[in-house]
């Protein structure tokens, strides 16, 4: 083989060598799977439910149940910003997060706190920034008694009623000793469930869960000392715990966003229409 052979010889071997490199590379380089980031920003509730911003988590459901659907999504990551909700929504998103077929990390932003926690809790990881807001476990009914300003104002406010307490609560007048006994007992109820569930799902016991609750609020270095986070960090680091729960080296993500705007604005609109002939209340149950 003469001179120029041989430099096309090498030539040719070099590029060989250097394209089974760039395929080697590429290949370890390339996505094993998809991290699902599904933002939950704003109070967990029906409707509005009494609350100015409202998530409904039927479009959380949704969206993790698309995320469970698609075969390249591998774990999924909740950004939860959120001061909580109402006990049926928040339980139903809960219920959601423990059925999800694939790993659920929650991350903690700004404010995971009531019934956002009590949902965050049956996720397989908690991570929350450093300086979020965590916890809250307890209930809250609120009530407003305007009798008095009715009086100033002379405005007779008043029901026609079939059953004794079918106005309890009604802002015209203050409730009674015996009506204030039964809603207690009905918080009660609620806040010791709260307690239980928090304890199964961090593999805690009760007793140690209730003496976290009372509705204090930790910030989320408190509530990593105190076993109500796994890790403190950002979202980055949350999506990262999520990838080596599904044991994914090298990861895409997407974000699914809830609907938003007139979509949203059409479904209020035929949730109302569809409620019109429901008792109107001032009371909400919260955690």
């Amino acid at each position: 083989m003469d001179r120029n052979g041989k430099i096309i010889a090498g030539l040719i071997v070099v590029l060989s060598i250097s394209g089974l490199v760039m395929s080697i590379s590429g290949f370890i380089g390339e996505a094993e799977g998809t991290v699902a980031i599904i933002p939950v920003h704003g109070a967990i509730a029906y409707d509005s439910a009494g609350f100015s911003d409202a998530v409904s988590p039927d479009d959380i459901k949704n969206l993790i149940e698309e995320a469970n659907s698609d075969p390249s999504v591998k774990a999924i990551v909740l950004d939860i910003n959120s001061p909580g909700g109402t006990p049926v929504a928040s339980e139903e998103l809960m219920d959601a997060i423990k059925k999800s077929e694939k790993p659920v990390v929650s991350w903690i932003s700004d404010s995971g706190t009531s019934g956002a926690y009590l949902a965050a809790s049956a996720s397989d990881r908690i991570v929350a920034s450093p300086s979020a807001w965590v916890g809250s476990i307890g209930v809250i009914l609120d009530l407003t008694d305007l009798s008095e300003m009715y009086r100033q104002m002379g405005i007779n406010k008043y029901a026609i009623k079939a059953g004794e307490y079918k106005d309890m609560g009604a802002d015209y007048r203050m409730i009674t000793d015996e009506e204030r006994q039964m809603l207690q007992s009905m918080v009660n109820e609620e806040y010791d469930y709260f307690i239980r569930t928090v304890a199964a799902n961090r593999n805690l016991s009760v007793s140690y869960v209730r003496g976290l609750a009372e509705g204090r609020i930790f910030t989320g270095r408190q509530a990593l000392k105190n076993r109500l986070v796994d890790y403190t960090g950002g979202r980055d680091y949350a999506v990262d715990v999520a990838a080596k729960l599904a044991g994914l080296k090298n990861y895409d993500t997407v974000t699914l966003e809830p609907p938003g705007g007139f979509v949203k604005i059409l479904s209020s609109m035929f949730s109302k229409l569809g409620s019109a002939g429901s008792a109107n209340t001032t009371e909400h149950l919260k955690i």
